[in-house]
C-alpha cells in the first residue's frame, strides 16, 4: 500500500512528463530544486521514492571503538548507575576529553543496547492430588465479609473441603485462634460421613508454630489433636496458595452465592445462616464432578465401600 508521500511524488514525476520543471514545481508546490532531486532519485520503483536516512555518512567527533570499551568497562564497574563518578574514572584513567552531557548520552544509548539477562523460568513442582475421598481435607480461615456484620465486629469462617469429591465443611467464630483451629477440627470429625487420613493446611499462626521467628517447642492445640487423632498433618509451602486452590475456589463461591446476600446481627445468627447455606452447598452439581453434587459423589463412595 503507497503512502502519501509516494503517491504525491510518484504523480509530480508523471505531471512532469507533460510538463516543464518550473510547471511542476508551482503545481505542486515545491522548489525546482525538489522536482529534480526526485527525478534523478527516480528508476521506475516505488522503493525510490522512499525518503532517505538523514544520518551523516561519517561523523569526525563520534566516540571511537577504543573509548566506547573503556566507558563500557567503567560503566560496568559502577554498576551501570553512578554515571558521575564513571566519567571522573574516563578522565583521570583515560584522559578523556567529552562533556559529561555527551558521556550522558552515550551511557544511554550502550545501556540500551545492552542484553537483558534472561531469568530462568521457575519450574513448580506438579502437585499430588488426592486419590480417594477422605485421603486430603483442605482447611482454610477467611474474614466474614464486614459489609455482613450490622454490629461491626470480626468474626471468622472456618471451612473444610475434601480434595476428591469437593464435600465442605464450615463453621463460624468469633475468634481467630489455634483455639478456633482445634474446635473445628473437633466439629469436622463430627459431622464428615467418611474417615480422614491428611489435613493440609497454610502456614498460619491458628494452625502451626512452624513459622514464628522465635521457635516453639510446643505444638499447637490443633497439631496435637491431629496427633492424637492419628490423622496426618501437611502443611503448604510458603507462597503456595494454589496448592490450597480448592478451598480457595469453595471460598470465592461462598462469597457470591451466601454473604453478598446475607446479613448477620449477632454470631448466633451467623452461625444459623451458615447451616442453612451449608445443609444445601454440598447438593449443588458442579462441572468437575460431571454434574454431580459432592453428596451424590460421597454416596457412591460410600455404597462401594
Amino acid at each position: 500500500m503507497l503512502s502519501q508521500i509516494k503517491c504525491f511524488r510518484q504523480r509530480m514525476i508523471k505531471y512532469l512528463e507533460n510538463h516543464t520543471v518550473t510547471e511542476t514545481a508551482i503545481r505542486f508546490r515545491v522548489s525546482r530544486k525538489t522536482v529534480y532531486k526526485w527525478l534523478k532519485r527516480y528508476d521506475g520503483t516505488l522503493e525510490s521514492l522512499e525518503d532517505r536516512s538523514h544520518k551523516p555518512k561519517n561523523s569526525p567527533r563520534s566516540h571511537t571503538d577504543e573509548e566506547l570499551k573503556h566507558i563500557k568497562r567503567c560503566l560496568k564497574k559502577h554498576k551501570w548507575k553512578d554515571l558521575i563518578l564513571a566519567f571522573q574514572e574516563m578522565k583521570e584513567k583515560y584522559g578523556y576529553t567529552r562533556s559529561y552531557g555527551g558521556f550522558k548520552r552515550i551511557a544511554a544509548k550502550l545501556k540500551k543496547n545492552k542484553p537483558a539477562k534472561q531469568k530462568k523460568k521457575r519450574k513448580p513442582k506438579p502437585y499430588k492430588r488426592a486419590d480417594y475421598i477422605g485421603q486430603k481435607i483442605q482447611i482454610d480461615v477467611k474474614f466474614v465479609p464486614s459489609y455482613c456484620v450490622v454490629n461491626g465486629k470480626k468474626y471468622y469462617e472456618y471451612i473444610a473441603v475434601d480434595e476428591c469429591s469437593w464435600w465442605a465443611y464450615r463453621q463460624m467464630y468469633d475468634e481467630h485462634s489455634t483455639h478456633s483451629s482445634y474446635k473445628f477440627l473437633i466439629e469436622l470429625i463430627k459431622h464428615i460421613p467418611f474417615p480422614i487420613r491428611e489435613i493440609q493446611t497454610d502456614n498460619g499462626t491458628e494452625f502451626t508454630n512452624a513459622l514464628l521467628v522465635v521457635k516453639a517447642k510446643h505444638k499447637t492445640m490443633f497439631e496435637a489433636a491431629l496427633e492424637q487423632l492419628d490423622i496426618k498433618y501437611h502443611r503448604i509451602k510458603v507462597a503456595t496458595p494454589r496448592h490450597n486452590g480448592k478451598v480457595e475456589r469453595q471460598n470465592q463461591q461462598d462469597e457470591e452465592r451466601f454473604y453478598r446476600h446475607m446479613k448477620m446481627y449477632s454470631p448466633e445468627d451467623g452461625r444459623k445462616q451458615l447451616a442453612v447455606y451449608q445443609r444445601k452447598s454440598n447438593n449443588y452439581i458442579k462441572t468437575c464432578l460431571n454434574f454431580q453434587s459432592p453428596n451424590q459423589v460421597v454416596e457412591k463412595y460410600l455404597g462401594v465401600m
